[in-house]
């Protein structure tokens, strides 16, 4: 997965910054019940704002795990609140136009 670029942060920051928080990571903690919450909403949303209800002195680190073991993007942690991006998967027209274009070069 391809880094993102700082003007691509900073959109999705701003479209965060209008949105209510999807989750909230409470005293389970990051068990693989909320990934699998977070890889749905990602799924269904592309973009996830997740609030820390508790691990606050951790929510830098817990939110780099996060997004390690489900595979997206952490856009920003500001105060107890952290924001991922995950892009839409490539449909199968897209896919496959992209390959028939890398066979005819």
């Amino acid at each position: 997965m391809d880094p993102l670029t700082p003007s691509q942060k900073r959109a999705l920051k701003s479209r965060a910054q209008r949105m209510e928080a999807t989750l909230k990571l409470g005293r389970q903690g990051a068990s693989e019940a909320f990934c699998c919450q977070l890889k749905e909403a990602l799924s269904q949303h592309q973009l996830v704002k997740v609030r820390f209800v508790e691990f606050k002195d951790e929510r830098k680190s817990m939110a780099r795990h996060l997004a390690d073991s489900v595979g997206c993007h952490l856009v920003t942690v500001v105060g107890h609140v952290a924001v991922f991006f995950q892009p839409a998967p490539l449909s199968d027209a897209q896919a496959s136009g992209e390959e028939s274009s890398e066979s005819m070069a």
